[in-house]
């Protein structure tokens, strides 16, 4: 039987403390790369992967996400009043069709896996995606879209995962591996945010899952783990026995924009990957290049 994934749920509550002063008053998901917010670009990425239903975990002070993806009337109105059919179509053209986004309140900042149990009643007993917006990955294929391709013929837990320096490790997820069949790897274990000494490998989870429902009876238990917060690995962790553990070796090229160089990567990236952009850039980076010998 072919498993269809419909829902993804996007956690976005967290405060974003790495960006103030700019996310005093402002989401740091609604921070621009390029031209777009960057929860922007998770949605793009979500819907061309077949997702038709979106759902947002939030926080307080986050409501400028749920306008993001709603009309605009007085914007629209005078764009077209003014006949700036270009400019209405950015901000009209891509809106999801009604009733496919749903929001919801992460009401304490207990984790993300307390995050992600929050949408349990939205998403019901049915797979689902997991979309960390921070985690942005420029790819040909989507990101979510490659996991969710090689879950419908495996089942289980899934998770995206890449290989990090072994200094890093303390810094991630990392999987204890039991066997690897390409790009596919199946896990007998993962240990959060090892010492490099203590890691069982270097190949790291980062931002995009697709979860077998059961993980929501896990997480009722509310748990706690590294961090004193519910931690989504530590779920999945416990599930293996009854449901396999896999991590994926996706293609593209992932940018943390949880950090400012990460995000100021991003930017610069993007960037490049436009044509109506990349030549200027280019010369841009050349000048500050020569600049800096």
């Amino acid at each position: 039987m072919t498993i269809k994934v419909r829902k993804a749920v996007f956690p976005v509550g967290g405060l974003g403390t790495r960006f103030l002063p700019a996310t005093k008053s402002m989401p740091k998901e609604m921070l621009p790369v390029v031209d777009k917010p960057i929860i922007h670009y998770a949605f793009e990425e979500a819907k061309e992967a077949g997702i038709e239903q979106f759902i947002f975990v939030t926080g307080r002070n986050k409501s400028a996400i749920a306008d993001h993806f709603d009309y605009s009337y007085e914007l629209q109105q005078n764009l077209a009043g003014r006949n700036k059919e270009a400019e209405l179509a950015l901000v009209r053209d891509w809106l999801p069709v009604a009733g496919s986004i749903a929001i919801t309140r992460q009401r304490d900042p207990l984790g993300l896996g307390h995050a992600v149990w929050c949408a349990r009643n939205f998403v019901g007993d049915e797979p689902f995606a997991v979309i960390l917006a921070d985690d942005m990955v420029l790819s040909k294929q989507p990101c979510i879209g490659q996991l969710i391709e090689r879950y419908t013929k495996t089942g289980g837990n899934m998770a995206a995962v890449m290989d990090v320096p072994r200094e890093n490790t303390k810094s991630y997820g990392i999987l204890d591996i039991e066997h690897t069949d390409g790009k596919l790897v199946t896990a007998r274990g993962l240990v959060e945010k090892p010492e490099p000494k203590n890691a069982p490998s270097t190949l790291s989870i980062i931002g995009r899952y697709v979860l077998d429902p059961g993980i929501f009876a896990v997480l009722e238990k509310q748990q706690k783990g590294s961090g004193g917060e519910i931690q989504l690995t530590d779920a999945m962790n416990s599930m293996i026995g009854r449901k396999p553990f896999y991590g994926y070796r996706f293609d593209g090229v992932r940018y943390d924009c949880g950090n400012r160089t990460g995000y100021i990567e991003a930017n610069i990236a993007y960037a490049l990957d436009r044509d109506d952009m990349k030549d200027d850039i280019q010369k841009i980076l050349k000048k500050y290049a020569a600049g800096s010998k």
